[in-house]
């Protein structure tokens, strides 16, 4: 079996990484045979990364250019590249190339085989500082108690078949998760492990502080956990009272003084506390609701460049 592959490209400030993008997928897909298509899709750059990209597609048939009209993010632009695709199948591979462009021949080779869902999986991270290193750690590890899922090593590099693609875009959430609903979707799946190469120009747009933001986003957006921790601290509230009160008791019978002032208060802020966590919980929640219920498109597109291949 053989087909096009469209290789969906989100691009975010890289100006500096545009033609070496498109020129190292290009060399492993052409060396290997295999028909392709590169889209690129530019979140909102605020530096001349678009004029990169046109520059490139006027070059060279094969790449074609998506613009949105600001920044929508990550998950919004591997959206948009999944229902831009044409492919047969499409790879989603990040434009730092911190994942290894010669891994594609080798999903492509195993979705020849009848797998539909390949994933690409970390089998290190690469250098990076102490600080990112757990935070990143911390991520994965909530993360995947959250959804269910192991997401310890797993990554946005992944190929799919057209068949898990279009299950993808049917999906009309508007806060998908897009490294947790591939696996989620289910069909056959096999998995490569790559290393984390350096990034070639530029800096990394994950600060800690996005991958915190980045995670309240996707666990909300996949997993009623947070849900079950307001239960869960409510519980524990109430566990903790009954403590207290046999303390009270157990103080009485023994004839020693017990501050009834001392011990209301106690009883007061640990109430209090749980109350006001579970309520910005539910808040949160709210407020992902009322951002569902909006339907507003997950991204708009204000120009595109290149042409669709003839498959």
């Amino acid at each position: 079996m053989s087909g096009l592959l469209s290789v969906v490209i989100p691009s975010y400030n890289e100006e500096a990484m545009i033609e070496k993008a498109a020129y190292a997928i290009g060399w492993v897909l052409q060396s290997s045979g295999i028909p392709y298509e590169l889209i690129f899709i530019n979140d909102g750059s605020t530096d001349s990364t678009w004029d990169r990209i046109c520059a490139v597609s006027a070059t060279d048939p094969t790449v074609r250019g998506v613009c949105f009209s600001r920044n929508f993010g990550k998950e919004s632009a591997i959206a948009a590249g999944l229902a831009a695709a044409a492919g047969d199948c499409v790879a989603v591979i990040d434009c730092d190339l911190q994942h290894p462009p010669e891994k594609l021949a080798e999903m492509y080779a195993l979705w020849q085989q009848g797998y539909e869902v390949i994933e690409g999986q970390k089998s290190s991270r690469g250098r990076e500082s102490g600080a990112h290193a757990f935070a990143a750690r911390s991520f994965y590890a909530l993360i995947s108690k959250a959804v269910g899922i192991d997401m310890a090593n797993a990554s946005d590099f992944k190929l799919l078949d057209r068949k898990a693609v279009d299950e993808l875009i049917r999906m009309p959430e508007r806060g998908a998760f897009f490294r947790a609903l591939s696996s989620w979707i289910g069909f056959r799946t096999a998995t490569v492990y790559f290393d984390v190469q350096a990034r070639q120009a530029g800096e990394s747009k994950w600060s800690t502080r996005a991958l915190i933001r980045y995670a309240l986003h996707d666990i909300s957006s996949f997993s009623n956990a947070p849900m079950q921790f307001v239960t869960i601290l409510c519980a524990l509230c109430l566990t903790a009272c009954g403590i207290w009160a046999l303390i009270c008791l157990i103080c009485w019978i023994a004839g020693a003084y017990v501050s009834a002032a001392t011990g209301l208060a106690l009883l007061m802020l640990l109430i209090g506390g749980g109350i006001l966590i579970g309520l910005g919980v539910l808040g949160f929640y709210l407020g992902r609701i009322y951002d569902e219920i909006k339907a507003r498109p997950r991204y708009i597109v204000s120009r595109t460049c290149g042409d669709t291949p003839n498959k």
